[in-house]
């Protein structure tokens, strides 16, 4: 062990026993006056400093991440800036709104000023879907408004052919849903975001189909000898498990409406990824510049790279899974997942970092704790999986961040800036710059409010993009975050060898002179605080207010 600082040390060891996740302790004996005194130094719980542990029985391990391969993502996504849309909720293109093939048994609300709400029978199911009529050639006509904004990229939950209005109910792989438009319209959607430079990441819904689909056609809605709930013979039949055929299946976590696919069948690896005809590279020779694995739990590994390596020949794509807790030990289904190793996903949805936006806004949680969790996921991630993180704060599954942090337009904005600050690629969910507001599914999902959008809440997720677009560091800079505890401090710095952002909040209702020799981070040297101190000298923080500074 050496000696890094008056109170820092540090050990180094070759590992060459390939990729993987490994764990490890310290073991510290101390002699003393012929007196031998033994104790363990390991993980305590959070992050950054761990802690003595008197017994070996009770030491946790550090998790040390060793991957076969840095995931090097596009420029276009290290510096993009994202925005998340539901396709029916945005903007409907027709010139009298009509709603392109309105589907059998749906209900289509009256106004855009409609709340959302789900028609369902006494067994809590769903019986009739709804819909607003938004489409592909209404997100095509807000192409400016994505300029305005600053946008470069965006992802749109599912668009293929089903029955519901979220789509992750995939009836047809290789078709358009009707009321989004046809192929056609898909084609010029993106052109068009291409010619103005913004990418489209697709939703990729591979762990289960619709019941409805032509592929299990339980209802005949394509045929009565079509799909293997209708034929036994039929070529999707080995998809699926049934247990008495035809109504008693294996569904996603026992659904009825989403039939489960076996992902390690030949076949269906074939169709999604493995030939000239697959699904994959049907939508991605179109021009797709990535794509969102939902629920990447449920997918194999194997599938997982399968889907990499139809990318990998493509240039300049990027795959990310939906993965909701930390994505470096994930065991599913009594499996240690491989998604951080190298070539399978480059990224993952950052819902803990949401999760500790949300805990700091409401004071859920000690500065310290948040602090020190932001910091394990760096230390546990490889550093270019770390930064290609698609940061969020709200999105179809969660409830809107405006009603989260109290209808605040100032925590708001705070939430935004800590989200744009962090590491990883930040991703606005459609309407919450407008300010929607809502709880979780379907208030979530309200329609866009084109007619009024709150120019305040505008302006501010404007403000975060222009900075995050202007200074470069905020892409590729280190980063620490720090925390003072008795001052109700906590903020985020971003630096590299030329520049730093720092962002401060002051969490307390009163106004706080920041002072550095209160501050504290899990990571920071004694010599980092000296950017601090040049910074803070003077600086007031008003109540539950905060600061922005950049220097090049």
């Amino acid at each position: 062990m050496k000696v890094a600082t008056e109170d820092r040390f540090y050990f180094e060891t070759p590992m060459d026993q390939g990729w993987g996740l490994y764990f490890y302790y310290f073991k510290i004996v101390h002699q003393s006056a012929g007196c031998e005194t033994i104790q363990f130094y390991g993980f305590d719980g959070q992050g950054g400093e761990g802690k003595v542990y008197g017994s070996e029985h009770d030491v946790v391990p550090y998790q040390l991440t060793c991957y076969q391969k840095s995931e090097v993502a596009p420029k276009w996504y290290r510096e993009a800036v994202f925005y998340q849309i539901f396709p029916d909720r945005f903007a409907n293109g027709n010139p009298a709104k009509q709603i392109n093939e309105p589907k059998k048994n749906s209900f289509i609300y009256a106004t855009e000023e409609d709340d959302p709400f789900y028609i369902r029978n006494k067994a809590d199911e769903i019986v009739r879907w709804d819909f607003y009529g938004g489409n592909l050639k209404g997100i095509k006509n807000k192409i400016p408004y994505f300029k305005e904004l600053g946008i470069t990229a965006i992802y749109l939950n599912p668009i293929f052919e089903a029955t519901s209005n979220h789509r992750y109910d995939t009836n047809d792989y290789f078709k358009i849903d009707g009321i989004l438009g046809s192929e056609d319209d898909f084609r010029e959607l993106i052109e068009a975001l291409h010619a103005e430079k913004i990418a489209v990441v697709l939703d990729g819904v591979f762990s289960h189909v619709g019941k409805d689909s032509r592929y299990f056609n339980i209802s005949g809605l394509y045929g009565e000898s079509t799909g293997a709930a209708r034929d036994q013979t039929s070529e999707y039949y080995d998809w699926f498990t049934f247990n008495h055929y035809p109504d008693d299946y294996k569904a996603w976590w026992g659904v009825a409406d989403l039939p489960e696919v076996r992902k390690e069948n030949p076949k269906y690896q074939e169709f999604i990824y493995g030939d000239l005809d697959s699904v994959l590279t049907k939508w991605t020779s179109l021009g797709v510049d990535g794509w969102r694995l939902d629920v990447a739990d449920e997918l194999t590994d194997e599938f997982i790279a399968g889907i990499r390596k139809n990318l990998s020949a493509y240039p300049d794509k990027i795959l990310i899974g939906e993965v909701w807790e930390d994505a470096s030990n994930k065991v599913a289904y009594d499996t240690r997942r491989k998604y951080v190793f190298g070539d399978h996903l480059q990224g993952v949805m950052n819902y803990p970092l949401r999760q500790q936006i949300l805990d700091l806004m409401n004071d859920e949680r000690s500065l310290k704790e948040i602090c020190e969790e932001m910091i394990r996921y760096q230390e546990n991630y490889p550093s270019d999986f770390y930064y290609n993180q698609l940061n969020n704060i709200g999105t179809h599954d969660t409830e809107r961040i405006l009603s989260m942090v109290g209808n605040s337009m100032e925590a708001l904005d705070q939430a935004w800036g800590l989200m744009f600050m962090m590491p990883g690629i930040p991703c606005v969910y459609y309407g919450d710059e407008a300010g929607l507001t809502g709880g979780k599914d379907p208030e979530n999902r309200k329609i866009f409010p084109w007619k009024t959008i709150d120019p305040g809440i505008f302006e501010n997720c404007q403000k975060w993009i222009r900075r995050r677009k202007e200074y470069d560091v905020l892409s590729y800079g280190d980063f620490f975050p720090f925390y003072s505890e008795t001052q109700k401090i906590f903020g985020v710095i971003r630096y590299t060898e030329d520049a730093y952002a720092i962002y401060a909040i002051n969490q307390s209702d009163e106004e706080q002179q920041i002072k550095v020799s209160e501050l504290s981070s899990p990571r920071a040297f004694q010599g980092d605080y000296a950017i601090l101190d040049n910074i803070f000298e003077d600086e007031i923080l008003a109540p539950k207010g905060s600061l922005f500074v950049y220097n090049a």
